[in-house]
């Protein structure tokens, strides 16, 4: 049995999903395996702090990964890369 993820691995799946290219909310949530309600909260908090954009493409809401996303992104993966150790 594997060990449940804390809050920051799930926005750092969530945000690795969206820089992958999965743009749409349900191959997101299967992709970061989330219920949905788990999902829009995280995806809201990622677009309040500004770190996820959504884009409106044929009535649909899209999310895309923002340049500020990307560099928390990075800084993130580094530091967990390093205290996982």
């Amino acid at each position: 049995m594997s060990k449940k993820r804390s809050r920051l691995e799930i926005y750092l799946e969530v945000l690795k999903v969206i820089r992958a290219g999965y743009s749409k909310p349900t191959n997101i949530m299967y992709k970061s395996n989330l219920s949905w309600i788990t999902l829009q909260e995280i995806l809201g908090s990622l677009v309040e702090k500004g770190l996820v954009a959504v884009v409106e493409k044929n009535g649909r809401k899209l999310y895309v990964i923002t340049a500020k996303g990307k560099s928390v992104l990075s800084s993130l993966e580094e530091a967990y890369t390093i205290l996982s150790v």
